[in-house]
């Protein structure tokens, strides 16, 4: 959703962040979405006259931060050149640190940012601009959350590196509104984490697996002196939960069966997590994930990489889902005719409440599906709307998962299952195709120089030992010509 600001505004933001520059001070300039940040960053770069061989070098480092830079490190690197930047979770994590380095050490002078910077970094800001109050959510345009406004607040004029801040908001005309809402306003409650069933069931199933209660007794014991339960108020009604969640993990075969479960929790029974709740607990995963993924690999034993990752595309972990629109209609209903029966998930119908999270899910895992057909970040930043950093997030989750089910297919004897998975790891892990996977073994050979050796005949450790160096140098350079020949052998 693009959020749009009126000329005068951004001609405002502007000039106030030209003023910083000129009185030689830094600012954070705070935009509710990543395109908000990004051109901001790229107008002020356009005014500011700073050239410095420093920021020369910096500006390399963030485009080299991928090996085929994209037209959003383009876009960065140009900016760093000029001692600006922009900031949010669409940067690799190379890029944010060399960008938040960078403002440390007094190079970068201004960093326009979404609400990444808001909270947890102490940055030399003499200036907090926050350039939009409201922000596009489930019910359309509203207020930001009074806590966020003085977290983005917070960050000017901090005390290691300044005297004095200053904190600016752009009002409009709702300068009466803004100035009872967040001068005069409170902030908003905090709530405890544990009232959401994801982290309820996880902790549940951790305290059990570990030992650390034995009882349903112990249970009630160790919630009631927990935040939790010092918001709730009401024990009754809270051990109706964990019962239920109880319930639900001896019913997915992750603790011990019980001969009944009683309605007041008081009772001395022992209660023990199963090897494979266990193994659930130490993985890390939701244990609704855990049986979702159980569910999902003793269905099939397919050899076909769509349905495992529309298994892991389906999970919250993986949430939130890559957000399909209207151009991804055609190509959704193509995936879904030519997946028909082979769908370890199964299409609601258009009417139910969670057939737009299933359309996201296929959307992810076509995503994946391209990544693993080695499609390139430009690529992926054009047809999904995906930033790099956003890929690698995705992709360091898909591993997690991944793993998590290969561990638990291995408890569940599901050989052949276990075995297309770990090739599917390797593949998102590379992204790459199958017939690359010999050459993807060697240390310093990535999906590009993999992609090149095959196109060149070279298509396992066989070739390589075949090859000369010299011919091998052509290809990859020297030094890795060296070093893969040792390595083959």
């Amino acid at each position: 959703m693009r959020v749009k600001i009126s000329k005068e505004t951004a001609n405002d933001v502007l000039n106030l962040a030209l003023d910083t520059l000129r009185i030689g001070k830094q600012a954070l300039i705070f935009a509710g979405t990543k395109q908000g940040a990004e051109k901001t960053a790229e107008e002020i770069s356009k005014k500011a006259k700073t050239n410095d061989a420093e920021l020369d070098k910096l500006s390399l480092q963030v485009l080299q931060s991928l090996s085929k830079p994209t037209k959003q490190c383009e876009r960065l690197a140009s900016c760093v050149k000029k001692g600006i930047a922009f900031h949010h979770s669409g940067l690799t994590h190379q890029q944010r640190a060399a960008v938040e380095t960078g403002f440390r050490e007094g190079k970068i002078r201004i960093i326009c940012s979404t609400p990444t910077l808001a909270a947890g970094l102490d940055l030399p800001a003499y200036r907090s601009i926050i350039r939009d109050l409201k922000r596009y959510g489930n019910y359309g345009m509203d207020w930001i959350p009074v806590l966020e406004y003085l977290q983005m607040s917070g960050r000017a004029g901090r005390p290691k590196f300044d005297t004095e801040g200053q904190a600016i908001a752009f009002a409009g005309n709702d300068s009466d509104e803004i100035y009872k809402r967040y001068i005069l306003g409170k902030p908003e409650s905090i709530h405890s984490k544990l009232a959401v069933e994801p982290v309820l069931r996880t902790a549940l199933l951790s305290l059990i697996s570990t030992k650390f209660i034995t009882t349903q007794n112990a249970i009630m014991d160790f919630f009631s002196k927990t935040f939790w339960a010092h918001q709730y108020g009401d024990m009754k009604n809270l051990g109706l939960t964990v019962s239920k969640i109880l319930r639900q993990l001896e019913e997915w075969g992750f603790i011990t069966s019980m001969e009944e479960f009683r309605s007041a929790l008081d009772e001395d029974e022992k209660i023990n997590a199963t090897a494979i709740g266990k193994r659930v607990s130490e993985l890390y995963l939701d244990p609704l994930t855990a049986h979702h993924l159980i569910q999902c690999m003793q269905k099939t034993e397919t050899d076909e990489t769509f349905p495992y990752l529309q298994m892991i595309s389906s999970t919250l972990e993986m949430r939130p889902a890559l957000r399909a629109g209207t151009r991804d209609h055609d190509n959704i209903q193509e995936l879904l005719t030519k997946n028909e029966g082979k769908l370890l998930i199964e299409e609601p119908s258009p009417f139910d409440d969670e057939y737009g999270e299933f359309i996201n899910s296929m959307k992810t895992a076509w995503f994946f599906q391209e990544w693993i057909e080695e499609k390139d970040e430009d690529y992926l930043l054009e047809k999904f709307r995906v930033r790099p950093g956003e890929i690698h997030s995705k992709l360091e989750i898909a591993d997690w998962l991944l793993y998590s089910a290969i561990e638990l297919g291995r408890m569940l004897l599901l050989r052949n299952t276990c075995r297309q998975l770990m090739k599917l790891r390797l593949r998102v892990k590379y992204g790459a195709k199958e017939e690359l996977m010999q050459l993807l073994k060697l240390k310093g050979i990535g999906r590009a120089r993999a992609r090149r050796l095959f196109s060149h005949g070279i298509k396992d450790l066989a070739g390589i030992r075949k090859e000369g160096v010299q011919k091998l140098s052509e290809i990859v350079g020297s030094k890795i010509a060296e070093d893969i020949k040792k390595q083959a052998g």
